[in-house]
């Protein structure tokens, strides 16, 4: 059903969005797939047409009965990435401050990811 394999991995220098590196990277996504993002990702729709993100309430325009059951239905898929994250974070040299040089950062994530693939390879 879910593929749980990292398939790439981009990093940045500083304080950078998720969508901003998503919108700047050269990583094709078949336009078949299904995208599961979340609110951060808002306007993502006009790069991926695919793609399911939640629905927002505004004071004017409350989430109808509906909408409610749609957002609950993508954090509940969702959460295998976010379990996936976590499967990194584990990793003392992910979530702590990186005080390496910072040419070797992408190299420290691939190699977490890599452990990650492997360590969970049989659970998927």
């Amino acid at each position: 059903m879910f593929s749980f394999q990292i398939l790439a991995v981009r990093v940045e220098k500083g304080s950078v969005h998720d969508f901003r590196i998503f919108k700047e990277s050269c990583y094709y996504i078949n336009p078949e797939l299904l995208l599961l993002a979340d609110s951060g990702y808002q306007g993502i729709n006009k790069i991926h047409a695919n793609i399911w993100i939640p629905t927002k309430k505004t004071k004017k325009h409350p989430l109808t009965k509906q909408e409610k059951i749609d957002n609950k239905r993508l954090s509940s898929l969702r959460i295998y990435v976010e379990n996936v994250n976590r499967r990194c974070k584990i990793f003392k040299i992910t979530k702590d401050t990186y005080r390496g040089k910072h040419k070797n950062y992408g190299k420290v994530w691939n190699v977490v990811t890599g452990l990650v693939n492997i360590r969970y390879a049989e659970v998927a």
